[in-house]
């Protein structure tokens, strides 16, 4: 089977399109390579995906969805049959500062995709909502069927748009559609700007790190590898249409359409003050911590309710912290050729 997968030099896209190729799946990949954080690990992730694969099972187009003329020759030439989009203009805390960016990737690069989908008749359009849709809400664990009309950042206010542009699609035109609403996810070739990767190489080079309300929040991070699973195994679950669904009696979970939202989360949130004590304790180095009031944009906490995805996928996530962040370290270590002195004196 033939695949789109948008980011694909992004931290899941890069994981996901390696998977899909072990498989025995074809990938094209589209990235703009965009400068929001070091675009040299962009490129060492495509350079990792070119040697492993070959030209068969991995093509790479640079492509920018903001250049709506470019998005439909792309789908006329590779004749997908089912897409995984990724590509977005990620972090809440940049949402403050660039706006912009999120209205030009989030919305406008994402109606780009649903044109194309519906265009050429793509039997499968999943795409990367957010945890960070729950907003406002304090009802833990967060579930599908939860109000999500309340978002604390315009990043969080354009991903819940991607749903409602999602399901407007699969109404008018039966295009599948599932959206996923990722929680906190973490592990090798991570993004520099998320916790782990920024606390890590901060502890490494003696800074300090930022850490937010004090230490007191919590977050369900989600192994990547458990993300990954979970998408590949939800792209076989196609929706189909739903004559007896309701608005007044159904959740916004599901439709009479071809559309469907899961959460996919580890479901078991720990204090950001732990994760830190399992990272000071892995690489054997203490943090020096600027403890610092709740930012605006964030939550207290993030916590899945992912039992729908998991009874519709046998798929429940379960690498535990301390193992996942083992194998962030590990990966760090070789990314950035730290000696064998620097490896011993890190644990």
């Amino acid at each position: 089977m033939r695949f789109l997968v948008t980011g694909v030099a992004g931290f899941i896209g890069y994981h996901l399109a390696l998977k899909l190729c072990q498989l025995g799946h074809e990938v094209v990949g589209i990235d703009n390579l965009n400068d929001y954080y070091n675009v040299a690990l962009k490129k060492a992730r495509l350079y990792d995906l070119q040697t492993q694969l070959s030209k068969k099972q991995f093509c790479f187009v640079k492509l920018d969805l903001t250049d709506k003329d470019a998005v439909s020759p792309l789908f006329q030439t590779h004749k997908f049959q089912r897409v995984v989009h990724l590509a977005a203009q990620a972090g809440v805390r940049y949402s403050l500062d660039n706006p912009f960016s999120y209205a030009d990737n989030n919305l406008y690069g994402h109606l780009a995709i649903l044109e194309g989908c519906r265009q050429h008749n793509i039997e499968h359009l999943v795409f990367a909502s957010s945890s960070s849709v729950y907003g406002l809400n304090n009802k833990t664990p967060y579930a599908v069927s939860d109000c999500v009309d309340h978002p604390v950042s315009l990043y969080a206010a354009t991903k819940k748009s991607n749903e409602l542009m999602a399901h407007s699609y699969a109404h008018l035109y039966d295009l599948a559609t599932t959206g996923l609403r990722f929680f906190t996810v973490y592990g090798p070739w991570g993004r520099p700007d998320m916790a782990l990767f920024k606390f890590t190489d901060a502890i490494v080079k003696g800074k300090p790190i930022d850490v937010f309300n004090y230490g007191n929040m919590r977050r369900d991070f989600t192994y990547i590898d458990d993300i990954i699973e979970g998408i590949v195994r939800i792209q076989d679950i196609v929706p189909s249409k739903n004559p007896n669904w309701q608005v007044e009696t159904g959740t916004a979970a599901e439709s009479s359409a071809p559309y469907k939202l899961y959460n996919i989360g580890n479901g078991q949130p720990i204090n950001v003050t732990d994760f830190i004590d399992a990272l000071e304790q892995r690489l054997g180095i203490k943090a020096i911590k600027n403890m610092l009031p709740m930012q605006s944009g964030d939550v207290y906490q993030t916590f899945a309710d992912s039992d729908d995805l998991f009874a519709i996928t046998g798929f429940k996530p379960m690498t535990d912290i301390a193992t996942g962040i083992c194998r962030f370290v590990n990966w760090y270590q070789d990314y950035y050729q730290l000696t064998d002195h620097d490896k011993r004196n890190q644990g």
